[in-house]
Parts: structure tokens; C-alpha cells; sequence
């Protein structure tokens, strides 16, 4: 704490040196810092200010900054959570293998689990727990928001622990480090890029439900907060068509501005950690990133920083044993929570009759069938071009930046949009569900590819350039396998999204016209809408019986395949 105060003090002191005047750079991250502060004292006005169940929502163009402003703020709490969740989750599930036959499988179920799902019983609970505020639905919407986020992270992060390379890790045996050091030198590092990478990703998938998040109705309770997931429902109920167009364009510069001032300096701040030389990769540049360590502020805060003294007892150490103790308690925690929400499920599952577990189980297979055929039609198109871009220097300076910030664009937002031009075209909502699940699994896909693309080693592309392969004979003998391994990571996390997308894009209201196409995700969109929690409850169960059965039975599998037989690793 010492050393955080020494630091911040410097910083000021440097600022208010007149011979060292504060530049554009330094007066911009200030104004980002009170923008910021302002915001928080706004919104915490907001939740304060006592609970109200119909917030009436302004779709005034005037309205819309401060909108958007809540919603990134929930966002970036939840980004918070999400992100400590991940580190905390994936390195205990990496260091425990007796955790791990639990925590990996577990994973699969909560990320298979809609949003819809605990929805209900998460929002009831936390308004009775802050019955005079509208804290309970702030910290309901955050924590929507956090399991479209964590997830992805989660997994990312186990898996570059599991995988930190051989010599590395012989190293820190040699150096004996400590479960800390260990950690700050070697995980954590070998871990940053594919952390950024998939937190762009986690972000949008956050954004995702953001309508249901901030405008959630349970039968004729309407719980509603405002920002601009709540503004265009709101739009989309009344069919205002201009505020839907405004909220569109509100949503895209905020995703723009994130992409520039968030996550491209974060992409081009992981570069030091790469640990090969990617021969195709260009490097990562941010404006923003060259700007900010220029700035006198980031001077000062490195110049100024003092040397703390050790403290008599050794910190890793004493950290490493409280984790040890916190293991078991913390294990044991999950144990109960899962098992006083399995009575509750148990309970409202009886209710169901066998005509509706009948009905539950049709639709499971009508849902299958579409989460198959986006995930098909996203393969498509997104292996050649994630292997043009992932190889191509110039490409993948010139579209990778495009991409990111198309796929961090929530693709709810469109679909009122995307659906009335299907219907004058003549497509129904059965067809178009599988195209508005396309939107929500396509990039999951490309970012992988893209990824295993861009890992090729320099010295086999030059080898098919010297036998003369061509085009797509090396596409097809290098390419392809040498993406495989990252294609069906892709295919995972991809169907894991299409699952979700099925609530959204089976049940689309437009005005006062409500579309639905027979499905899973219809099914449980109705059971919210009308309140019906056993129903709710059994659609969801299968959903996630589903997931999780088909990830064991074929992405499995074939993951084990791509690491045997296509890991360039090995």
C-alpha cells in the first residue's frame, strides 16, 4: 500500500512540476480517470436510489451516452470478476488433480447452463436480499453479464498452465522457484496472450445477452435497468425503428472505442510475452499503447518507484499455504452449493408430466440440428479465411483489426434487423434461426484459425514453397492439419455459443409481433417469459445433459485426435 501511495504522489508531483508541464497524452488519461469516477458515482446514485421494478426508459438521443456509459461500467465489473475468476479457477483446476476430475467437467456444465437458465431465481433472490435499493438487480445484470465472460477465459487460462512448455518449467525447477514465483515469472506470462485474446472474445460474449440482462421480465414482473441493452429492447418493443438504428450506432462506436483504447494496446502490451517467432505474424501496434508510455505520467510512476523493505515473514510462502488450507474449504463450499441447488432442481423436475419431458426432448433435437448446421456454415467460410489472414502479414494488418471489433459487436442487437429482411425475403424463422446462430459462432471459429495459422513455423511454409506444392496442396497437407487442433477448439466453444444464441434467435419480438421457431431455445425463452419455472427447469436441464454429452461423445474425441495426430507441439 506504502508503494502505491510513494507512486500515485510522484505521479502528481511530476504533473505539477512546472518545468515538466503535462502533455495532450497525460491530460486525456486523466479526463478517461474522472470520466470514469463519475460514472461510477452515477451509477451507484442509480442503485441507490431505491428499487424500482418499471424504470421508465428515455429513447431520446440525449439519453443514449449516458446509457451506453452504465452498460460499459457493468461490463467492465463483470470483465473484473471474470477475470480473477479465471486465474483463480483455471490455476487451481491446473494444480489440483484432485480438483481438476471435478472443476474441468463442472466448467463444461456452467458454460452449457443459458443465461435464461438461473436467471430467474438469481434476480428474485438478490432483490429480496436489497429489498429498498436496486442494488440486488445491478449486481444480477453484472453477474449475467460475468457468465457470458468467464467462461472462455477460464478455459484459456488452464490450458496455458497445463501447457507451459518443458524448458521453461525446467528453469524454474533449476532456479527453485516458489508456487509464487513460479507463477509471476513463468504462468502468468506463458499465459497473457491467449488471456487477451480470449477476454476480446469473453467481452463480446457478455455483450451478447446484454438486452436480456438489463431489461429481464418474469412473467409480470418487469425488472429493468437503464442502458442500452434496456434501450433497445425497449426500441424493438415499441418498434421505434429510428432508436433501434441509434442504439445500433451507439453500440458500434463503444465497441470501436474499447478495441482502441482497451484492447489493441493490451494485444500489442502481450507481445513481449510471445515465446516463438511466428514467422508470418506481424506485430501488433497500438497508437494508444506507444502513447501512454510516453506520457509523463507513466515516467514518473516508473522513476518514482521505491524500494520497498521485505517484510519479515515470506509472503509466497505464506500465501501459498493459505491457499493450501483454502482448498479443501473452498472445495468443500462448491459441494454444498451444487448440491442445495440440485434439491431445489430435483424438486420442480417431478413436476414435469412425460408428455413434457416428450416435448423437452424434440426440441433438443430440433435445436442439435441447427447448432450443427451454423457451426457447419461458419467452417465454411471462416477456415480460409482465418488461414489467408493468419499467414498473410499484410492481411492480417490491414482485416485483423476489422475483425475484432465486428465480432466484439453483440449480435442480438441486429437480429430485429436480420429477421424482417429474412421474412420479406420469404425465409421463415426456422431457416433464419440457423443464420442468426451463424452471427453468434462465426468468429469463435476464425479467431482459431487464425490463431493456429498464424503459429505455423516459417521454416514448413518455406519447404512448400520449395516443392513447388502450390496453393492447395499446401493448404490442404500443411494448412489444414496444422490448424486442426485450434479448428476444433473452435468447434467447441462455437457450439457452446450456437446453444445460447437458440434462446435469442428461436424467440424474436419485434413490436408487438413475437416470432418463434419450435426449438430448445424457444422453449425456454416462453418458460421465462410466462413464469413457468418447472418448465424452465427441464428445458435447461436437457440443454445441459445435451452440451455436455455431446462434448464428451465427439468433440472429445476429436480433440484427442488433433493433439495425437495434427500438434505441431509434439
Amino acid at each position: 500500500m506504502r508503494e502505491r501511495v510513494f507512486r500515485v504522489f510522484g505521479a502528481a508531483s511530476a504533473l505539477l512540476d512546472r518545468s515538466r508541464r503535462p502533455s495532450a497524452v497525460d491530460l486525456a488519461l486523466l479526463l478517461v480517470v474522472a470520466a470514469a469516477a463519475i460514472g461510477l458515482v452515477r451509477l451507484g446514485h442509480q442503485a441507490g436510489g431505491g428499487l424500482r421494478t418499471a424504470v421508465e426508459i428515455d429513447l431520446s438521443l440525449a439519453a443514449l451516452p449516458r446509457y451506453a456509459l452504465y452498460s460499459l461500467l457493468r461490463g467492465l465489473a463483470a470483465y473484473a470478476i471474470s477475470l480473477v475468476f479465471a486465474i483463480g479457477y483455471g490455476y487451481w483446476a491446473a494444480k489440483d488433480r484432485r480438483a481438476e476430475r471435478v472443476l474441468v467437467p463442472l466448467l463444461d456444465v456452467l458454460q452449457s447452463i443459458p443465461v435464461l437458465g438461473f436467471m430467474p431465481g438469481l434476480v428474485l433472490a438478490l432483490v429480496a436480499a436489497f429489498p429498498r435499493s436496486s442494488v440486488g438487480l445491478e449486481l444480477a445484470a453484472i453477474v449475467m453479464i460475468f457468465t457470458g465472460q468467464a467462461w472462455n477465459m477460464t478455459f484459456s487460462f488452464y490450458r496455458s498452465v497445463r501447457s507451459v512448455p518443458k524448458d521453461l518449467a525446467e528453469v524454474a525447477s533449476w532456479g527453485r522457484f516458489s508456487a509464487w514465483q513460479r507463477f509471476r515469472a513463468v504462468e502468468l506470462p506463458a499465459a497473457a496472450i491467449g488471456l487477451v485474446w480470449n477476454s476480446m472474445m469473453s467481452m463480446a460474449g457478455g455483450w451478447f445477452f446484454l438486452m436480456v440482462s438489463e431489461a429481464f421480465v418474469l412473467g409480470d414482473r418487469d425488472f429493468r435497468l437503464p442502458g442500452i441493452g434496456a434501450y433497445m429492447s425497449v426500441a424493438v418493443q415499441r418498434g421505434d425503428r429510428g432508436a433501434m438504428v441509434a442504439s445500433v450506432v451507439t453500440m458500434a462506436l463503444l465497441v470501436v472505442l474499447l478495441d482502441q483504447l482497451v484492447w489493441r494496446p493490451l494485444v500489442a502490451w502481450s507481445e513481449r510475452f510471445r515465446l516463438d517467432e511466428g514467422g508470418a505474424v506481424a506485430p501488433a501496434r497500438s497508437w494508444v499503447y506507444d502513447a501512454v508510455r510516453r506520457s509523463r505520467i507513466a515516467a514518473a510512476l516508473r522513476a518514482r518507484r521505491p524500494r520497498a523493505p521485505r517484510p519479515p515473514w515470506h509472503a509466497p510462502r505464506a500465501v501459498a499455504a493459505a491457499l493450501s488450507l483454502a482448498s479443501p474449504a473452498l472445495f468443500l463450499f462448491l459441494l454444498l452449493a451444487l448440491a442445495a441447488g440440485g434439491l431445489r432442481l430435483v424438486h420442480l423436475l417431478r413436476t414435469v408430466s412425460a408428455v413434457g419431458w416428450a416435448a423437452v426432448g424434440r426440441d433438443a433435437a430440433i435445436t442439435l440440428a441447427r447448432v450443427l448446421a451454423s457451426v457447419g456454415l461458419a467452417t465454411i467460410w471462416a477456415v480460409p479465411a482465418g488461414v489467408a489472414i493468419g499467414r498473410s502479414p499484410r492481411l492480417s494488418r490491414v482485416l485483423q483489426p476489422v475483425v475484432q471489433v465486428v465480432a466484439s459487436f453483440p449480435a442480438p442487437m441486429l437480429f430485429p434487423a436480420v429477421v424482417l429482411a429474412l421474412r420479406a425475403a420469404g425465409v421463415g424463422l426456422g431457416a433464419g434461426s440457423v443464420l442468426l446462430m451463424t452471427f453468434a459462432t462465426q468468429w469463435y471459429v476464425l479467431f482459431n484459425v487464425i490463431a493456429g495459422a498464424s503459429a505455423v513455423p516459417a521454416d514448413l511454409e518455406e519447404a512448400s514453397r520449395a516443392y513447388r506444392l502450390g496453393r492447395w496442396r499446401t493448404f490442404r497437407a500443411l494448412h489444414l492439419p496444422a490448424v486442426f487442433p485450434y479448428l476444433v477448439t473452435g468447434w467447441v466453444t462455437a457450439a457452446g455459443g450456437a446453444w445460447n444464441a437458440s434462446i435469442v434467435s428461436e424467440y424474436v419480438a419485434i413490436g408487438s409481433e413475437t416470432l418463434v421457431a419450435p426449438g430448445l431455445g424457444a422453449a425456454i425463452s416462453r418458460a421465462a417469459a410466462e413464469a413457468r419455472l418447472a418448465d424452465l427447469a427441464a428445458a435447461v436441464t436437457v440443454m445441459a445433459v445435451t452440451v455436455v454429452a455431446f462434448n464428451r461423445l465427439v468433440w472429445r474425441p476429436l480433440g484427442r485426435i488433433a493433439e495425437e495426430r495434427f500438434s505441431l507441439q509434439r
